[in-house]
């Protein structure tokens, strides 16, 4: 498997292949590649001739540099993992900050008319220009034809839908959804770094969730949310950061139910100094 370190080796590469009319998907990651990552991949590969997976802790998303420090970089167990879905139709981007940023690591800002103000916009300060930046990046330098994105990170996956529409780019942005343990814990690449206590008790948020999707049912909004706030108030291990019910188009939280609108619930909660996020479709 190709591993190519620097834009220009690449663009190269992809030339060639677009001269020979293949089409490109993209799968960009931070690494630490887990079978989330893989599942978007091996989807990636059914719909296009080749897939570039770009592996770059971007430093620019991320408002506490502890967490960048610390952030898994694990390059060859992620190469060694993506070679046992493909050796010959997957292409790893794995650059340097300099050669994305050419030494001025400084995110451009954004206008993607509220949603990045919603919810991790709220807890991150400036998130979202980082990732607003590194995948407009990307896409200049790769030019793929399709993006491949989780829905763990939904709020992430349509602000860069609304950025592809609001830039004019012509990348097609493909939303995958979440892919989770057994026990029901969403996949995450800081799952790895989870003390083993709190792993064992990490499940407990999606069954949460769960069971707010049940209540939603028959309850409001405003009810549901107090009644996961309580079960959170008596966890000794995990701490609750936010749960919010919003309309899955705007992200604004939900003030009426609406028969016509889409809803999801948004969690985010700290295991230890771990972060964790998670979400779920209501209706």
């Amino acid at each position: 498997m190709e591993v190519y370190l620097e834009k220009q080796q690449i663009t190269s590469v992809i030339d060639a292949l677009k001269a020979k009319k293949l089409t490109i998907g993209m799968v960009p990651t931070m690494g630490a590649l887990h079978e989330g990552h893989l599942q978007l991949v091996k989807k990636a590969l059914t719909e296009n001739d080749k897939v570039v997976v770009s592996i770059f802790v971007n430093p620019t998303q991320f408002d506490n540099n502890e967490d960048l420090v610390k952030y898994p970089r694990t390059l060859d167990s992620d190469v060694a993992l993506l070679e046992t879905v493909s050796k010959t139709d997957i292409l790893v981007y794995a650059p340097t900050v300099n050669d994305i940023y050419e030494g001025n690591a400084v995110s451009q800002e954004f206008d993607f008319d509220g949603l990045e103000f919603e919810m991790e916009g709220k807890f991150r300060n400036g998130h979202f220009d980082g990732v607003g930046t590194i995948v407009k990046r990307f896409f200049e330098i790769i030019k793929p034809n399709t993006g491949y994105f989780g829905e763990k990170d939904f709020q992430q996956l349509t602000i860069i839908k609304k950025l592809v529409k609001k830039y004019n780019i012509p990348v097609k942005i493909i939303g995958c959804k979440i892919h989770r343990e057994a026990n029901g814990l969403a996949m995450s690449s800081r799952n790895t770094r989870l003390k083993p206590e709190y792993k064992a008790v990490a499940p407990f948020i999606y069954k949460t969730l769960t069971t707010a999707k049940e209540k939603f049912g028959t309850k409001s909004a405003t009810k549901v949310v107090e009644w996961v706030e309580k079960q959170f108030a008596t966890h000794d291990l995990l701490d609750l950061e936010y749960i919010i019910i919003a309309d899955a188009e705007t992200l604004k939280p939900l003030k009426r139910k609406s028969n016509k609108k889409a809803y999801r619930a948004f969690i985010a909660v700290y295991a230890d100094d771990i972060r964790l996020i998670d979400n779920i479709a209501l209706n």
